[in-house]
């Protein structure tokens, strides 16, 4: 398909995406975005928003996901490394509470496609890494919800990256549960 490679994930409707890198002595050209690409995988966003981030070693973002205001997401790496992860909150599916995880960085070029009804976080491994990601639904504080990093039932084995550092908000996460939300 184009400039893309799609791999399905045991979840359905999560892909890892590598995109084909055009490079010579002078550096590299690739494509990060087509829609009609996406479309033909099967991945139909109307992308609206694109975020940055940066952050240092051992920086643990998340689990985060908006309940009423769902965000479908297009992940991937500029600079660094990180480890990223999506987990199945749609209740109907049979799914439920299992994570695909992937290692995304500068070097692999790889991204992460995460649709709507999933918690996401990502792990830093690297000194520091930058983060970049399209979103298919405006980000709205008040709408934010989130899963314990570390909950044993989701069972996410997290690279070693040192100590995990947490905002206070992610530090107090309910378990998969304790949650008293899921998507439909």
């Amino acid at each position: 398909m184009g400039n893309f490679s799609f791999e399905k994930t045991p979840i359905d409707g999560v892909f890892i995406i590598t995109p084909k890198v055009f490079g010579d002595n002078r550096g590299y050209f690739m494509e990060t975005y087509k829609q009609s690409d996406f479309e033909e995988a099967g991945i139909h966003c109307n992308f609206i928003q694109d975020n940055q981030s940066k952050s240092r070693r051992g920086v643990l973002r998340g689990l985060h996901f908006q309940k009423q205001y769902p965000q479908a997401k297009l992940v991937r790496v500029i600079k660094g490394e990180v480890y990223d992860v999506a987990v199945d909150l749609r209740k109907s599916s049979p799914t439920f509470g299992k994570h695909v995880g992937v290692l995304l960085s500068e070097d692999n070029k790889k991204q992460f496609f995460i649709p709507r009804g999933f918690a996401h976080g990502f792990l830093v491994l690297s000194e520091e890494a930058e983060f970049v990601y399209k979103c298919d639904n405006l980000y709205h504080p008040e709408d934010e919800g989130g899963l314990i990093y570390n909950d044993s039932e989701v069972g996410i084995n997290w690279p070693e990256a040192g100590e995990i550092l947490l905002s206070d908000k992610d530090r107090n996460f309910p378990t998969l549960s304790e949650l008293n939300f899921a998507f439909e």
